[in-house]
């Protein structure tokens, strides 16, 4: 048992599971895989995802925070702002304040809030460009968390995201393997029991010859940088048309879903 009644989960693709697709073709991710534990240990658990690929802090806080500030669930998570920092021009210290306002909001309502610290990006080449600005945002993040009594997952610092089979393809999603070791460590946070250690190091694996690195290099150019610059030229997002996969704060109960951990 650990206590959590309701949660709602707030955020961009991260939070919505790219890139762990079921056998459906459906996103499952670490959110809800932590919901499938914690539904079987509270029996009337409820929850909701809001979160959705694409979006901006800004979007998240006028779309998703006013859903959770009229539901007052006992748990909100919040991971936003990666979107915006990738961005060029964009000034981490102001997507910071906008997150500090929406960690306070979220706090003085009466909710446990947990946020999320950005992944070390160095193990992806070109992303890794972005790893200063990624520094700089974390040390907002602790900062905030300690200022609101929140509670903080330090993606920073787990040895598993070091390694290139925690990411998915386009080198910004996490692999499946990935959203189970969020889910475990996010678990941790919460003082939520589990079976298995989200420490547990990856098998040993060959290192794939240059020639091999290079062609995947080429691949992920053609296959994922270049459709993501024509997009911030366009000002589209992954998540125009759509919605949130489950937007309401209802039952959720572990054999509703296979996702696991």
């Amino acid at each position: 048992m650990h206590g959590w009644a309701s949660w709602i989960a707030i955020g961009d693709s991260f939070t919505e599971g790219m890139s762990d697709l079921d056998p459906d073709g459906r996103y499952i991710g670490w959110a809800d895989r932590l919901a499938d534990i914690m539904a079987a240990q509270e029996p009337d658990f409820r929850y909701a995802n809001l979160a959705l690929r694409g979006k901006m802090l800004q979007e998240i806080v006028e779309e998703q925070i006013p859903v959770a500030l009229a539901a007052r669930p006992s748990l909100v998570t919040l991971c936003g702002g990666g979107n915006d920092i990738i961005t060029p021009g964009t000034d981490v210290d102001d997507v910071a304040a906008l997150f500090d306002t929406a960690v306070g909001a979220l706090r003085a309502a009466g909710s446990e809030v947990v946020i999320f610290t950005g992944p070390d990006p160095k193990v992806q080449p070109l992303i890794r460009r972005f790893r200063g600005k990624v520094a700089i945002y974390n040390g907002h993040l602790h900062a905030i968390a300690d200022r609101h009594g929140a509670r903080l997952v330090d993606l920073w610092s787990m040895p598993a995201l070091h390694d290139r089979r925690s990411w998915c393809d386009d080198r910004l999603h996490f692999s499946t393997e990935g959203h189970r070791r969020i889910a475990l460590r996010t678990a941790e946070v919460l003082d939520v029991p589990v079976t298995e250690d989200w420490r547990e190091p990856l098998p040993s694996e060959d290192r794939k010859p240059w020639l091999q690195l290079r062609q995947d290099d080429l691949a992920w150019t053609t296959t994922h940088l270049i459709p993501w610059v024509r997009r911030q030229i366009r000002g589209e997002s992954l998540g125009d048309g759509l919605q949130p996969k489950r937007p309401e704060l209802t039952p959720w109960r572990a054999d509703d879903h296979t996702a696991g951990v």
